[in-house]
């Protein structure tokens, strides 16, 4: 059994073991490593956690290994640990509920981190101080190239999407999706829970329609080949999405990463925008957070058409 390196973090005791343990072969990147990002990346990456119930995707014998999603994390959360009892209808687990992880400060998050927690998942929506779930205020979404289109040509359709929104009077933010492709985030007013899934998925058909040999919006896998699919379904209030500055489990530390418009309209090969962990932490060092914006800047109203 490992012996277990105690830690201080915001005046909390933490536990940590296997620090030594290779977590991405290829890069032969370590817990200690993955744990000490988390650390070191919380000023900006905790902001996009707040009030959002997580959920860990957990490979405790690293990427290569078994991997498992985790809501319910009440049998082994330290009691300062902030959970949220949500209801989960439809769990494959016959769960009514599962007591979600709330990450509030940096010593929750390491104690995530610890648990080879390498993918960090939130919905677009927020829960109150009592755990009441709130409306969404985040639309998001996710493109996904279908082969040989890459997150170049992700890129094409993230301008043509962000035109779209802005006719709309909407803005957006762009971030990689630290795998394949790319995602956009737009602010919006609290909405009842339907309505951004309708008004995404009404986008996504119109611009499929207009760009027919470039974009598609059915989730109809053999339909994607050479194109970029539009995923509005990520709006399902029952869907989480990667959180920005999350790690991702591929061969490298790559990270879902903020980027700007500038690099998105640069972009001409598939490596412009991949970033491991220590150069995500050299980005925000230099430009600070690229989406901090989502949460100061004032919403704006879905439209609705007649």
């Amino acid at each position: 059994m490992s012996e277990a390196t105690p830690v201080r973090v915001d005046g909390r005791t933490l536990k940590l073991t296997n620090l030594d343990k290779v977590l991405y072969p290829e890069h032969g990147f370590t817990k200690g490593e993955v744990i000490d990002y988390y650390a070191r990346i919380a000023p900006v990456l905790l902001p996009h956690l707040a009030d959002r119930a997580l959920t860990l995707k957990r490979y405790p014998n690293g990427v290569d290994g078994t991997s498992f999603f985790e809501k319910n994390v009440s049998r082994h959360a330290p009691e300062w640990v902030r959970t949220v009892r949500l209801d989960t209808p439809g769990s494959s687990r016959g769960a009514e509920h599962a007591d979600y992880a709330v990450v509030e400060d940096t010593a929750t998050l390491v104690w995530a981190a610890n648990l080879a927690a390498l993918e960090l998942h939130v919905p677009q929506w927020t829960v109150g101080p009592r755990g009441a779930r709130r409306d969404p205020d985040l639309l998001v979404f996710d493109l996904d190239p279908g082969a040989p289109a890459t997150v170049v040509e992700c890129c094409r359709v993230a301008e043509l999407l962000r035109e779209a929104l802005a006719e709309d009077g909407l803005t957006a933010y762009a971030k990689t999706s630290g795998s394949k492709g790319l995602q956009l985030y737009v602010p919006i007013d609290p909405v009842d829970a339907e309505r951004p899934r309708e008004y995404a998925h009404e986008l996504a058909e119109r611009l499929a329609g207009e760009h027919p040999k470039r974009i598609v919006s059915k989730m109809v896998r053999a339909l994607r080949g050479g194109k970029v699919l539009i995923d509005w379904s990520q709006n399902n209030t029952a869907k989480t999405t990667i959180a920005p500055y999350s790690l991702r489990a591929r061969e490298n530390p790559t990270v879902s990463t903020p980027v700007t418009w500038a690099e998105v309209a640069d972009c001409a090969s598939p490596q412009d925008l991949v970033f491991t962990a220590p150069e995500v932490l050299d980005r925000v060092a230099e430009h600070g957070d690229l989406l901090a914006d989502l949460r100061s800047q004032d919403r704006a109203s879905l439209p609705r058409r007649t």
